[in-house]
């Protein structure tokens, strides 16, 4: 038998880099290494599970589809820290709650609420809370707002069952603080912290939940570039002054 290096993103050993992108749809990992990597390589295709490595800015950076959910997440976030991943940015996007927030804006989450089975799992009834790293996320936001499309930072839901949130749950989240809400964050913020991974969670906001109506395919692809632009500069500056990209230690604040 031959040697695989993960069941399921079977990639050589060193084709994945240290920060890793992690959308959910593999036409937009594709999506992604077109437009913004210098010299994209494939570096897995098995179950459709994409996966490219590239360079930006100088930054060497992988681009791996994870499929909808946080199980198709966990599996894919587990095996990309043991094939080499230490900083890990969810690019997704995500069905607003918070009346502040409109389709097309960009919501960058500091928490989510776990609202999932996955984490459960992992780690019982222990009370934990699913947070991103810190230096990271304000990087994110901080160049976020240089740009021109409108950004909230704050408190998200991720939800297991995509159609069991209903108009009559939005009053209760938004009263909450959660701004919108998604389904594989928590996830990836508890695998980073119990596997000492750097993460964050960028999205784009497709629809108001209880709105049928979503983003038009023009305005969607126009936000997911702004979006991945924003979390790829932000990796740039967030690696280029001094911070490390290995989960390692504690992080030193932007800025400081």
């Amino acid at each position: 038998m031959t040697a695989m290096s993960q069941l399921h993103v079977r990639a050589e050993p060193g084709s994945v880099a240290p920060v890793v992108l992690l959308p959910g749809d593999p036409d937009r990992a594709t999506l992604i290494a077109e437009t913004f990597f210098e010299t994209p390589h494939l570096y897995n295709s098995y179950r459709h599970l994409l996966g490219y490595t590239g360079t930006y800015r100088g930054m060497p950076v992988s681009v791996q589809a994870t499929g909808m959910g946080c199980p198709s997440l966990a599996i894919v976030a587990e095996e990309v820290i043991r094939l080499g991943a230490s900083t890990l940015v969810r690019v997704g996007t995500c069905g607003a709650i918070a009346a502040a927030v409109a389709p097309g804006d960009l919501v960058i989450a500091s928490a989510s609420v776990a609202n999932e089975g996955t984490t459960r799992q992992y780690l019982g009834d222990d009370p934990h809370s699913a947070v991103p790293d810190f230096d990271l996320t304000r990087a994110m936001s901080d160049v976020a707002r240089r740009g021109d499309r409108r950004v909230h930072t704050g408190l998200i839901q991720t939800e297991d069952a995509f159609y069991a949130t209903t108009p009559d749950v939005v009053p209760r989240l938004a009263a909450r603080g959660v701004l919108a809400v998604e389904m594989e964050a928590s996830a990836l913020f508890t695998i980073g912290t119990l596997r000492h991974a750097r993460t964050g969670c960028v999205l784009v906001a497709s629809n108001n939940i209880g709105d049928e109506s979503f983003l038009d395919g023009e305005s969607l692809r126009s936000a997911v570039i702004d979006m991945v632009r924003t979390a790829l500069d932000a990796l740039v500056e967030y690696t280029d002054t001094g911070r490390r990209t290995t989960g390692s230690g504690p992080a030193e604040g932007i800025g400081a």
